[in-house]
């Protein structure tokens, strides 16, 4: 018998949804999908644009980058300007929260200066409080949410010179019906483990759940489902919401967390 041979999964969605599903399928899985954060291009994209502009014309001090999309989106937005910005990019400290930037940045032949103790906001500012910022210029790479606005504040208070990105956006509103859909499927417990891989599908299952009116069916759904969650921050966002995970892999990557379903499923 496969080590997940039957369990039935809650996969939201992710740039590595794909993968996700056929490493639980080969492991005898059943795959449920639920798009939960789409990320899209921006509608505008000039405030970006203005920032890689800025980075070629004089490279950061520090550039922090956040996420491996948004690097993705940014280069991709540089255009013609590419091998200038990733020139430019080599010329700054880089920072990163965790391995999926450092995973994008190997795509295009760069590698962290400094990475990020712990992968979260508090990690990349206790990794950057070690150097003299007063004064520094700091471009900042963030993702769609109110999240890393502690990050700002605390590298203002250090001193340092922000200038802050967003190269990307979720679209909110896709796939509305399939969410209620998972949250029933929650609620009349029909999923045995929803595995999270960021706190952005936390707040939007939330989100659609306040929308719908099923926040108690929700509530309920989840506390009585098995929950993977990779990472701290993910950690955080469900104790937020009274919630805990049984599956938190220690490394970020697909493989060990497939390993740790497995895990828990055999205990």
């Amino acid at each position: 018998m496969a080590a997940l041979d039957h369990l039935r999964i809650l996969v939201p969605e992710s740039r590595e949804l794909d993968l996700f599903v056929r490493m639980l399928e080969e492991e005898g899985a059943v795959t449920l999908r639920c798009p939960l954060v789409q990320i899209v291009a921006l509608e505008d994209t000039t405030e970006a644009e203005a920032w890689i502009g800025e980075m070629i014309a004089a490279p950061f001090d520090f550039t922090v980058l956040m996420t491996g999309d948004g690097l993705r989106k940014l280069v991709g937005l540089a255009n013609d300007r590419r091998e200038d910005f990733i020139r430019a990019l080599a010329r700054s400290r880089i920072v990163t929260r965790g391995p999926k930037p450092a995973r994008a940045l190997r795509e295009i032949g760069l590698v962290p200066t400094l990475t990020a103790g712990e992968p979260t906001s508090a990690g990349v500012v206790e990794t950057l409080r070690k150097e003299e910022l007063e004064g520094r210029r700091i471009g900042v790479q963030l993702y769609p949410s109110d999240g890393p606005i502690p990050l700002l504040e605390n590298l203002r208070g250090l001193g340092a010179r922000l200038f802050p990105v967003t190269p990307y956006r979720y679209a909110a509103e896709a796939d509305y019906e399939q969410v209620v859909q998972a949250i029933d499927d929650l609620a009349a417990g029909g999923i045995d483990l929803i595995a999270f891989t960021s706190s952005a599908q936390i707040d939007r299952l939330f989100a659609v759940a306040a929308q719908s009116g099923r926040t108690p069916k929700l509530s309920e759904g989840l506390s009585r489902t098995a929950i993977a969650a990779v990472g701290p921050v993910v950690e955080q966002a469900l104790k937020a919401r009274g919630l805990a995970s049984v599956v938190h892999p220690a490394s970020f990557h697909l493989k060990p967390l497939v390993r740790a379903i497995a895990a828990w499923r055999a205990a």
